[in-house]
């Protein structure tokens, strides 16, 4: 009985076993492995991009004077541009740029893409405004409505050149997967 157990058939059998196990068990992990950066990279691109919006968006802006330059019907006037909506001063935010970047954003669909590509975020963007008492401004692409599969989120407070005191929520998110590509 011993003998046929340990027969070339029995050899041969376990050793095919034994080989597919193997391959099974390095493709799972470094599939896993690829996931982990994959994944990890594209949350770290978009944290770095909330970053930089969070950054841009409080400064005035290049030029300072973007909102008077860039036309919503030429595309032409939109290179060269950073969207910020600050006014100068530290911490206060400029209404009228507030309200063109919204107008801007809304136009159509080739004027959000651009406006992307001004606040320096390949991914898409949402800004709500909160005015206690005020009002409530949203602006971009809300990412519940588009089925969002990652949102990072930042908060801004400022104060609106009325003195009216705001708070931004700023997110950056993607509908795409971050799987291995």
């Amino acid at each position: 009985m011993k003998a046929q157990f340990w027969s070339f058939d029995g050899v041969f059998g376990m050793t095919i076993f034994t080989i597919a196990m193997l391959l099974l068990a390095s493709v799972w992990i470094n599939v896993n492995r690829q996931l982990s950066l994959a994944y990890g990279f594209g949350v770290g691109s978009m944290q770095q991009e909330l970053i930089s919006i969070q950054n841009r968006i409080t400064t005035q802006g290049a030029p300072a004077n973007w909102n008077s330059q860039v036309v919503v019907t030429n595309p032409s006037t939109w290179s060269g541009v950073s969207i910020g909506l600050g006014n100068g001063n530290a911490g206060v935010l400029s209404t009228p740029k507030i309200l063109y970047l919204s107008a801007l954003a809304s136009y159509n669909y080739s004027d959000y893409q651009a406006t992307k590509y001004m606040l320096g975020t390949g991914h898409d963007y949402y800004i709500i405004i909160k005015s206690p008492g005020l009002y409530n401004m949203t602006i971009g692409r809300n990412p519940l409505a588009n089925n969002a599969t990652a949102i990072q989120v930042a908060n801004v407070h400022g104060v609106l050149d009325s003195g009216q005191p705001v708070t931004m929520s700023i997110e950056v998110w993607t509908n795409t997967s971050f799987g291995v590509g």
